[in-house]
């Protein structure tokens, strides 16, 4: 039986975080839980740590350095690290939600899928987001299994043979000499040197929770600050479903995408689509400004 560790990486949402986590625990009761907590200073999540040490490993990494997406993967080298020796792991973050039950055979078959493809590291648990088919088409290729395809690439930056929500095998990763860089796109190039091109799973489990408050290097600028006021970002988090209900709405359509949009619905409602994960995702003035408090901050540190 494949036992899987879950790692969520957190900091300053503890909403977001219980969310996240009664998520696992409903959806995959199996799965060994580590948090990494990025040093979070307000009271509810620091409430919410002291509560789920009881069931939930927490770690709170040394201080690290300040960078665009604070400690995220100084982090998950500490858990590729500490953590090498596990059969699969899985990487979310706080602002993510397992959305469907994940059976133990699943695991097995995932487990199974890495055995026979030796060239395989990643996989990516999560829908698509509709938001960046206005970006660019998704096409998807055969995949390594009919259950999993490959994303043609047609020019992102990520996406193609990494991303920060992954399952993978972290011996691999070792013997590979892995280390996550600091950025996803960094960590795609790097993937694309060590293995083949991920795999997504055409019936997913997990996905990133809509419209949610956001953090720049931990301090929130005023075009930030702005920007979450006007796509009223709060907390959506999604309704639970089976997996049963997923292949009943894949076979409608067998051949449509597993665009989050279409199977999944937030409560008590769904934001207006497509979703954006980025308060500043399409408001361009409010980007710049943003751009431009960043770019001072630097200079008068100077």
């Amino acid at each position: 039986m494949a036992n899987l560790t879950v790692c969520v990486f957190s900091f300053n949402r503890g909403r977001y975080l219980r969310n996240c986590v009664e998520s696992i625990q409903r959806c995959i009761p199996n799965a060994n839980i580590v948090i990494f907590d990025d040093h979070s200073d307000d009271p509810e999540t620091l409430e919410y740590l002291r509560i789920v040490e009881s069931s939930c490993q927490v770690v709170t990494p040394g201080k690290v350095g300040s960078i665009k997406h604070g400690g995220l993967y100084h982090n998950m080298n500490a858990a590729l690290e500490g953590f090498k020796e596990r059969p699969l792991m899985c990487f979310l973050q706080d602002d993510t939600q397992v959305v469907r039950l994940v059976s133990t055979t699943e695991l097995d078959e995932m487990e199974s899928l890495f055995d026979h493809n030796p060239t395989l590291g990643f996989v990516h648990p999560c829908f698509i987001r509709g938001i960046d088919l206005k970006k660019r088409p998704v096409i998807p290729l055969m995949g390594p299994t009919p259950d999993f395809f490959y994303r043609k690439d047609s020019g992102q930056s990520a996406g193609i043979h990494y991303s920060d929500l992954v399952v993978f095998k972290p011996g691999r990763l070792v013997e590979t000499g892995w280390s996550f860089q600091q950025s996803e796109p960094e960590n795609d190039k790097q993937a694309k040197l060590m293995f083949d091109m991920m795999a997504y799973m055409w019936l997913p489990f997990a996905m990133w929770l809509p419209e949610v408050p956001a953090y720049r290097g931990k301090k929130k600028t005023l075009g930030l600050r702005l920007a979450e006021r006007k796509k009223k970002v709060g907390f959506y988090p999604f309704k639970i479903i089976t997996l049963d209900e997923l292949v009943l709405n894949k076979k409608k359509a067998p051949t449509r995408l597993p665009v989050a949009e279409d199977f999944l619905e937030c409560s008590p409602f769904s934001p207006a689509a497509p979703w954006t994960y980025n308060p500043l995702t399409g408001l361009n003035f409010l980007k710049h400004l943003n751009d431009f408090e960043v770019a001072s901050r630097r200079w008068f540190r100077r």
